[in-house]
């Protein structure tokens, strides 16, 4: 099993095969089904901004353990590990020193500031470095004037971090506030699989536009929580973002492979424009 691991990918929805040679050029869909799967930040980095523009940012930032959280043992759950230890080990697992990266780059040669959320760096939870930094980077848009997107991958706040992983919805909040209403700029939320919690309660809508990937989910508690919660099933699909469209909760539904282009004509149609006439030089 181990030796096919390395060799194939296997669809959770359908439970077809992607031969992983060929998984990240097809980023990350499946060819049997055309379902979303996961996609690393780095590797939706490199398919979204054009080639040698990634300028990150903030990233020495680390977690620290703000509330003692490792003192209440009766919390910890997973092999009890302490919140530090579980830090450690997905910082080496994905190579990520937190779940966002920041940073500025150009699409298609507009240039942009730019947050992608890993949902393999403890669920994506926002705690106070990732609240940090998304906010110094919505401050930094705003003070260069830039367009600004967020791709939310998200489980929603850090349990570990307690009280002060919630203000960070506020603090990121107040700091889109001022890049929209006082200073009119233009901020695209892209919600991607799964987007719940206190991530979709703040900036992952309060957008100027909303974009999503097929099929994601995106809620406010996710459906084990709810069921086990109110004891009622929650009818399948009723957490998509193909139903939520169809509500009138989001502009667009975009498949990956379209979303470079889409972004591009969308920037274009609000007055960004390319850096140089010949960006398409530097195009992936």
């Amino acid at each position: 099993m181990e030796k096919l691991a390395r060799l194939w990918v296997q669809c959770k929805t359908c439970y077809g095969l992607n031969f992983k040679q060929f998984f990240r050029p097809k980023m990350n869909i499946c060819e049997h089904c055309s379902e979303h799967l996961k996609i690393s930040s780095s590797d939706r980095i490199d398919l979204s901004i054009d080639r040698d523009t990634w300028n990150p940012m903030d990233e020495d930032m680390v977690s620290v353990d703000p509330i003692k959280f490792d003192s209440i043992k009766e919390l910890e759950k997973e092999k009890d590990q302490s919140y530090i230890d579980r830090l450690d080990s997905y910082q080496e697992k994905t190579g990520l020193p937190e779940a966002v990266q920041i940073g500025t780059g150009q699409l298609n040669g507009i240039p942009l500031a730019l947050a992608v959320m890993d949902s393999e760096f403890i669920a994506g939870s926002m705690g106070c470095v990732v609240g940090e930094k998304i906010t110094r980077l919505i401050e930094y848009a705003t003070n260069q004037l830039l367009p600004l997107i967020i791709v939310c991958a998200s489980g929603g706040a850090c349990m570990q971090e307690g009280s002060l992983s919630l203000m960070q919805m506020a603090k990121i909040s107040s700091a889109l506030y001022n890049y929209q209403i006082n200073q009119k700029l233009f901020y695209v939320a892209i919600l991607t699989s799964p987007t719940t919690g206190g991530v979709t309660t703040s900036f992952g809508m309060l957008w100027d536009i909303i974009i999503a990937e097929p099929n994601a989910t995106i809620a406010f508690a996710g459906k084990r929580v709810i069921e086990q919660l109110l004891n009622k099933e929650v009818p399948e699909g009723s957490q998509s973002a193909d139903l939520l469209f169809d509500k009138g909760l989001l502009d667009k539904v975009v498949p990956r492979h379209l979303l470079k282009e889409f972004l591009t004509e969308l920037f274009q149609f609000h007055g960004f424009v390319p850096l140089t006439e010949n960006w398409n030089e530097n195009e992936n």
